[in-house]
C-alpha cells in the first residue's frame, strides 16, 4: 500500500487512461492511440472527414451507412410471395362462395386447399428467417395495433387456422360441415390483411426505399398478390366461368400492380440517390424485369382465346412478374440502406418540402 502510483497524466496516449488504473478493451481498444490529446494531426488522420469539414450538400457520416441493412434473408421475400398467394386466394374463394357457390365449386374448394398449404408455408417461411420456432410464439404474448410485425403475426395465425379449417371440416363429422363456409370467408378477410400488411411492414421501416411509402407499398403488395393468386389458379383446370372470373380478376390486379409501381418510383425518384437502387443492379434489373413481365401477361390475357396453353403462359409470366417484384424491392431495400447519402439526401428533401409548404 505504501508504493505511490503515478500521476494520472504520466502516461498520456491522449485517452487519459492509466495502465495502473485501469484497462480499455473491446472494440475502441483498438483504435490508434495519439501521441497526447493535443495531437490534432493524428486526429484529422483518424476521421479525415468530418462534419464541420464535409460538404453540406452530399453529407455523409464519415463515408459510411448511417443504417444497417436488412438482416432479412430470402425467406421473407418468398413469404410475401406464396402470402399473397395464399391471402388472395382466400378472398378469390370467398367471394365465389358468395356469388356463385354452385357454379364455381372446384373453384371455392382448390382457393381453400392452396390457402391452407400457403398459410403452412408462410408460416415455415417465417420461422426459418427468425431462427428458432419459440420467436414466433413470443410474438403472440402481446397484441399491438400499433406494431405491424406484431399484428402481422396475429393475422397470419388466424389466417392459417381459418383456412386450414375451411378445407378440412366438409370431410370431418357432418355437424360442423356448415362451419366450413363462415371459416372460407373468415380467410377471405384476413387474406386480405395478410397480403397487404407486409407492405404497411416495409413502410415503417428507415430504409429510405421503403420509408415513407405508406400510401403506396400496401396496395402495391396487394395488387400483386392478386395478379400472382390469379396466375397460380391460371395452372388448374377451371370450367369457363371460373376461368373468365379468375382472367378479369387477375387483369385487374395487373393494372393495379402496374400503376402502383410506377408511383412507387416516383415517389422514391424525387431523391435521386433513393430511386437508384430501382434502376441500377441487380435489385433494378429485377424491378424492370417485372414490369415487363406484368404488361406481357396483361397483353397476353386481352387476347382472344382461353386454350389451356394461352392460361398456362398466363400464369408463368404473371407468377414470375409478382416474384421479381417482390425479391426486386427486397434486394433494393438492402442496396439503399448500404448508400452513406441517401438518408441524408431524403430527410434534406423532406425538410425542403415542409418549408416550402409553409411558406405556401
Amino acid at each position: 500500500m505504501s508504493e505511490k502510483l503515478p500521476a494520472l497524466n504520466a502516461v498520456d496516449d491522449g485517452r487519459n487512461i492509466d495502465p495502473r488504473l485501469g484497462a480499455l478493451l473491446g472494440e475502441a481498444a483498438q483504435q490508434t492511440p495519439l501521441a497526447t490529446k493535443h495531437d490534432t494531426e493524428l486526429h484529422a488522420k483518424t476521421f479525415g472527414n468530418v462534419p464541420s469539414r464535409q460538404s453540406w450538400t452530399s453529407p455523409t457520416y464519415y463515408d459510411h451507412p448511417m443504417l444497417h441493412q436488412p438482416v432479412w434473408v430470402w425467406s421473407i421475400p418468398a413469404y410475401f410471395y406464396v402470402g399473397g398467394v395464399a391471402g388472395v386466394g382466400a378472398m378469390l374463394g370467398a367471394a365465389a362462395q358468395l356469388v356463385a357457390p354452385e357454379a364455381m365449386q372446384s373453384l371455392v374448394i382448390r382457393s381453400r386447399w392452396v390457402a391452407m398449404v400457403g398459410g403452412a408455408m408462410s408460416s415455415a417461411l417465417l420461422i426459418y428467417d427468425l431462427g428458432r420456432p419459440e420467436r414466433f410464439l413470443h410474438m403472440l404474448r402481446v397484441f399491438r395495433v400499433r406494431s405491424p410485425m406484431n399484428m402481422g403475426s396475429w393475422i397470419l395465425t388466424g389466417f392459417s387456422s381459418a383456412a386450414g379449417a375451411a378445407a378440412i371440416l366438409p370431410f370431418g363429422p357432418r355437424l360442423f360441415r356448415p362451419l366450413a363456409n363462415v371459416c372460407g370467408v373468415v380467410a377471405g378477410v384476413l387474406g386480405l390483411g395478410l397480403s397487404g400488411y407486409t407492405g404497411v411492414l416495409l413502410s415503417q421501416t428507415a430504409v429510405p426505399l421503403w420509408h415513407r411509402s405508406y400510401k403506396i407499398t400496401p396496395l402495391l403488395f396487394l395488387a400483386s398478390g392478386t395478379a400472382a393468386a390469379a396466375s397460380f389458379f391460371e395452372f388448374f383446370p377451371l370450367n369457363e366461368r371460373e376461368a373468365s372470373a379468375v382472367q378479369r380478376f387477375g387483369l385487374v390486379g395487373k393494372i393495379v400492380e402496374l400503376a402502383a409501381t410506377l408511383a412507387l418510383e416516383a415517389n422514391a425518384g424525387r431523391v435521386e440517390r433513393v430511386g437508384r437502387p430501382l434502376k441500377q443492379g441487380f435489385s433494378g434489373f429485377l424491378w424492370n424485369g417485372a414490369k415487363v413481365l406484368t404488361i406481357a401477361s396483361a397483353l397476353l390475357s386481352l387476347l382472344p382465346g382461353k386454350s389451356r396453353p394461352k392460361r398456362v403462359a398466363e400464369g408463368i409470366l404473371g407468377s414470375a412478374a409478382s416474384a421479381c417484384l417482390r425479391f426486386g424491392i427486397y434486394y433494393a431495400g438492402k442496396a439503399s440502406a448500404r448508400d452513406p447519402r441517401a438518408s441524408f439526401e431524403q430527410q434534406r428533401a423532406s425538410v425542403a418540402e415542409s418549408a416550402s409548404v409553409d411558406v405556401a
